[in-house]
């Protein structure tokens, strides 16, 4: 017997599941977040409640906004279950589910009429995102905001119903500014660096295109602080809905899964105040770049490393990459070698502390991450997670042999087939590009590299291109296991 997730049923929820202490019907929204997939609902949303179950920032709660037609799916889902959402905690020996209720509505995504309403209303003073690394329209190649999408050059027409997250985060402030309403924060949970300079940059370079001043007014008068954020989330698929039942007996149709771990480091920059996150764990500080800057290298430069040569030996979850020890030792000798030694050091923290945990958090075999998921979107996660660390090590004049071993074992995975013959489906948004690249590759690999938008200069080093086709020659001629064990004996 399980009990069907809703409001009406939360004091009928089993006692092996923690449920919200306050009462949700006294919550005021105070955000507004577009991106409402499980990362957010395992993170932002999570930290939300345990300040809500401390009896404190009820008027924060959250209210969900989204731009895409797909994002309808997951709202009609939350709908029906009146926005709550379980999230169960896994790792090795351990294993617990509460049921969060920080979120009190969900805008229809699309909507940019009503949303842009919402956005206007003086209650909201934060809007947050998490819309992924491809959600803000970044040049590759120069890590700035590109004013030439098509997207943005639509928005930035007179009269235009904004259709982009940017578009109508602006139409938003407009809206404040021409009514005398103090301008929210925009507050960026995305996995990148300076994520705030970034979402700065398309705010702005979007209002640049409309109005010189009204670009001038964002950038003098809202704020957007960086942050550090980080909790592995895995997909929900029927594996975790099934064990969310048979051993919790409650049904949720999007439950989130997660490992125990969290963190959030955040500048405390806030335009019209924020709630009191220092209470359940939030770090304020001053500088977020080099805790940024370790986990994008350490953490997310890690997932990329396992993530192809796992996918091409056919292993489809995270901790069964860490139990191959080929998987296990490239990632050590490439964090150690080469990753790690470009990282500064970061306050109260011992990098190779860091490592052990991020060792450990990629082996707990209770979470379900996939291979899969890690291997998404390489054009847009590459140059960020793994391409500055190359320009560095060049920099500095220092070995390449690794990270150009994890660039070439992705351009081998992006031919669609793994050392097996299985079949690799697509896998990133601009699949059939770099498939046919990755075939003109196996003949001449400098036209990987010549892919301008991704690589950039570092694909014009001498030392990285010779170091690359080296290692994407080997990988073609032995496949990834016999690569792996010379490189990870010194003889790749």
């Amino acid at each position: 017997m399980t009990v069907k997730l809703s409001s009406s049923n939360l004091s009928s929820l089993p006692g092996n599941v923690a449920g919200p202490k306050y009462d949700r019907s006294k919550l005021k929204a105070g955000i507004v977040h577009f991106g409402v997939g499980n990362f957010h609902r395992s993170h932002q949303a999570v930290y939300l409640d345990d300040l809500f179950n401390s009896g404190v920032g009820h008027d924060w709660a959250l209210v969900g906004a989204g731009v895409f037609e797909g994002e309808k799916i997951g709202r009609g889902k939350l709908e029906e279950q009146d926005w709550l959402t379980t999230v169960v905690e896994q790792d090795e020996g351990h294993m617990s589910a509460r049921v969060t209720g920080a979120m009190i509505d969900f805008l229809m995504p699309g909507d940019a009429a009503r949303i842009i309403e919402r956005l206007a209303d003086p209650a909201i003073k934060i809007v947050s995102l998490t819309i992924t690394e491809g959600g803000y329209f970044i040049d590759p190649a120069s890590g700035k905001f590109n004013p030439a999408h098509p997207d943005i050059v639509a928005d930035a027409q007179p009269g235009a119903t904004p259709k982009t997250v940017f578009g109508i985060i602006l139409a938003g402030l407009l809206r404040r500014r021409d009514e005398g309403i103090v301008p929210f924060t925009v507050m960026s949970c995305d996995n990148i660096p300076h994520n705030g300079h970034v979402t700065s940059d398309g705010v702005i370079g979007l209002a640049r295109l409309i109005d010189e001043d009204l670009a001038n007014w964002v950038s003098g008068n809202v704020a957007f602080p960086n942050g550090m954020v980080d909790r592995i989330t895995p997909a929900t698929t029927d594996r975790e809905r099934g064990i969310l039942a048979k051993d919790f007996g409650v049904e949720d149709a999007w439950p989130v899964f997660c490992e125990p771990f969290r963190q959030w480091v955040l500048e405390d920059r806030f335009t019209d105040g924020r709630p009191p996150l220092e209470k359940v764990g939030v770090q304020f500080v001053r500088d977020v770049a080099p805790y940024e800057l370790m986990k994008i290298r350490i953490l997310n430069g890690g997932h990329a490393t396992i993530a192809y040569p796992a996918g091409l030996m056919d292993i489809h979850f995270v901790h069964e990459a860490m139990q191959e020890p080929l998987v296990r030792g490239f990632l050590d000798k490439l964090e150690h070698d080469e990753i790690i030694p470009t990282v500064p050091p970061v306050p109260d923290t011992v990098l190779e502390d860091y490592y052990q945990l991020i060792e450990k958090r990629f082996s707990n075999p209770k979470i379900g991450d996939t291979i899969r998921r890690l291997c998404l979107d390489g054009s847009n996660r590459q140059p960020k997670f793994i391409i500055p660390t190359v320009a560095d090590r060049l920099k500095a004049g220092k070995s390449v042999a690794g990270l150009a071993l994890e660039s070439a074992l992705w351009c081998r995975y992006c031919i669609g087939t793994s050392d097996s013959g299985a079949v690799i489906e697509p896998n990133d948004p601009s699949w059939d590009r770099l498939q046919a690249t990755a075939k003109a590759a196996k003949d001449a690999p400098a036209a990987w590299l010549a892919m301008e938008d991704i690589y950039g200069d570092v694909g014009r080093a001498t030392a990285f291109v010779e170091a690359f086709g080296h290692a994407l020659n080997v990988l073609w001629a032995n496949g990834a296991r016999a690569t792996l064990t010379r490189y990870i004996a010194g003889k790749l």
